[in-house]
Formats: structure tokens, sequence, C-alpha cells
């Protein structure tokens, strides 16, 4: 079986100065009172309907309540509590928008085995190339690869492509991805081993990152 071809481009990379920033988030707990709560939201348990805009707005203002102690919010912390309850309200229908979408999505991977197939053919093909590129073995570097964008690997990974693929950045690390393999072979055969290098790296991080995106990174063999 082939090596993971992408662990070859990240040899490539390593040799290359790279540098990288990091950020971290704190989360900080909060403390609610539970009878404040409740009595402040004795009117609103009593309506004849409750919505979820009405209980977030509830929550968060008996939080106001709770930091400030004995003393009463001023209007603006009442008016921040209700915006952050809109706030929240929002960011669960985007929740809910994103399962949706990340459902329909495996539906789809599901239903194209066929395609799948053709994807993990090209994930090979680029393990064979990038080993072969490590060891200057252009040669057999070019025989994989076909001589060009017209070999028949390469016109069935971008019939799978063209189904799998939905959102504008999808389609973006497609193009990206067939015009580094372009160069790729450009590269090879022209027996250009260092620009061969640069084009399997772009080609191969083109084609990781548009898997991460459609969600067949943990579908794909040798990623």
């Amino acid at each position: 079986m082939a090596a993971p071809f992408l662990s070859t481009a990240n040899t490539f990379l390593s040799k290359s100065s790279t540098s990288a920033t990091q950020s971290s988030f704190e989360l900080y707990p909060l403390k609610q009172s539970f009878r404040r709560t409740v009595t402040l939201c004795k009117a609103i348990d009593g309506a004849p309907r409750v919505t979820k805009r009405d209980l977030s707005i509830c929550l968060v203002t008996s939080f106001v309540f709770a930091v400030g102690g004995r003393e009463q919010p001023n209007s603006s912390a009442a008016n921040a509590a209700i915006l952050e309850a809109d706030d929240d309200v929002e960011l669960l229908e985007k929740v809910k928008e994103d399962r949706k979408r990340r459902l329909e999505k495996q539906g789809i991977i599901n239903s194209s085995k066929k395609e799948t197939g053709y994807l993990q053919d090209l994930v090979y093909k680029l393990s064979e190339v990038g080993q072969a590129i490590e060891k200057n073995d252009l040669s057999a570097a070019s025989s994989v690869l076909g001589g060009s964008t017209e070999a028949e690997w390469v016109k069935k990974a971008n019939v799978a492509f063209t189904k799998l693929s939905s959102s504008p950045e999808e389609k973006t690390e497609v193009d990206t991805f067939n015009s580094s393999l372009a160069s790729l072979i450009s590269s090879v055969t022209k027996n250009d081993v260092e620009s061969s290098k640069v084009a399997f790296v772009s080609s191969a991080s083109a084609f990781e990152r548009w898997t991460t995106l459609t969600g067949l990174i943990d579908e794909l063999k040798g990623l």
C-alpha cells in the first residue's frame, strides 16, 4: 500500500522556514441565582406561549441581577442582556443550519461510492508520485502522472470533484488543485526536481483542504 502522500508533502515543507501563531481561549464559569431566575421568569411562565427568545432574555437578564448583588441593573446593562439573548438565539439557529448541511453532505457522500473510488485512486497516484519525487526519480513520477491532465485518472477525479463540491470554497480548492497538478506534470516533464517538489506540495495541500471542507478526509485511506 502506498504511504500517505501528505506526509511526503510535509517532509518537503519542513525543509523551508515556516512560522505559525496559535491562540488559546479561556472559559470562565458563570454563577447564576436559581431563585432570582424563577422570580424574574414568572411573568413569562404565565404567558400563553413562551418563545425561545423570551426564555433566553429572561435567563440572561436574571444573570445581570445575580452579578449585580442587591443593586438594580441600570438600563444599559438590561439592554445589553437583551442583545446578548438575541445573539444566543441567532447562534442556536446557525448551529442547527450547520448540522443540517453536514447531514445533507454526508448523504451525498454515502451515495457516491463510485466517485469516492476515483478519489481513492487519486490518493494512491499522488502517494506514488510524492515518493518518486522524494527520491529524485522524475522518470517514475512521470509514468504515474501519465504525461498530461487528460490522463484517465485525472478526468475521473474531476468527475468526483464536480459531484461532491457545492460551496465556493470547495470549488476554489479544486481549481487550485488542477492548476498545481498541471504545474507538477510540466515540471516533471522538464526534469525540474525543485519545481516538481513545490508543485507537488501545492497540489497535495489543495486536495487536503478540499477533503476537509467536504468531509471526505475521514473517508479516504492514505491521508
